[in-house]
């Protein structure tokens, strides 16, 4: 195994700015093949990630992590986004229901540290069961999505799934997404309409006002202390330069070098 660096890819990502997110999502394909898949929360952003998949076509799952408390709407939308675009969505869950939890922990998101919890039980480790089944998972974060994610890189490692998280969309200002959206008529979580500017769970997404920032209808009864899941590892303070452990092979390939064995 070899160990792969944020900041060994300090130059890929810079060159890969210069890269259309369908040129990405090739790219990651050519390199992962079978274990690269797309994650998906089947919000706007997701969802056109899923409509490139589908039209240039290329065959990869789709991870969607069902916490048990999501909107009706949001599962409606996996289940239309999976039959108008051929998709493989794979559904995954957290072990307990939430009735479950709420017995045994009691209601966790109503504190900033219980919410944490109740995320990294309902979010991070359903996507966590699958940790060894893939190199790369395809990301829809944008950096007009303002606050962490202003400086999200294309690609940045993941230490909790040990793969590399790869974001096409990262350069995609609101109105690159509007016309996306338009154009191609992409399947849209109606949600979005109803003035949800991002979409969670049932307990703890709100609508937004006209004058807030995106992300103010995530746990707003908690005040500014939440703002992000956990399930992103960009959105999260982490040690300078987090790395991941890859065959060596795989390692060269993501940087685009041949290794030499001779000594």
């Amino acid at each position: 195994m070899a160990r792969l660096t944020q900041v060994d890819l300090i130059d890929l990502n810079q060159t890969f700015e210069k890269r259309t997110p369908q040129e990405l999502i090739k790219w990651a394909k050519d390199v992962f093949g079978g274990r690269l898949a797309a994650i998906s929360s089947m919000q706007r952003t997701g969802n056109v990630i899923c409509h490139m998949l589908s039209s240039l076509p290329l065959d990869m799952k789709v991870l969607f992590v069902d916490t048990g408390v999501l909107f009706k709407e949001t599962l409606q939308t996996r289940d239309r986004l999976a039959e108008a675009y051929g998709l493989d969505v794979v559904t995954l869950e957290p072990k307990q229901t939430m009735a479950e939890q709420t017995a045994e922990l009691g209601v966790l998101y109503l504190s900033p540290e219980g919410q944490q919890t109740c995320c990294d039980l309902r979010k991070t480790q359903p996507l966590l069961e699958v940790v060894d089944e893939y190199d790369a998972l395809i990301g829809s974060l944008r950096r007009s999505d303002g606050g962490k994610r202003a400086q999200c890189p294309i690609l940045a490692v993941d230490p909790k799934m040990n793969c590399l998280r790869v974001n096409p969309l990262v350069g995609f200002s609101d109105e690159q997404l509007a016309d996306y959206i338009e154009t191609h008529d992409v399947v849209i979580n109606p949600l979005h309409s109803q003035g949800y500017t991002t979409i969670g769970c049932d307990r703890c997404t709100t609508p937004v006002m006209p004058e807030e920032p995106k992300r103010a209808g995530r746990w707003r009864h908690l005040g500014p202390w939440a703002v992000y899941c956990g399930i992103n590892p960009t959105d999260l303070d982490t040690e300078t330069s987090p790395a991941i452990d890859l065959p060596q092979d795989l390692v060269d390939r993501i940087l685009g070098r041949e290794t030499d064995f001779v000594i």
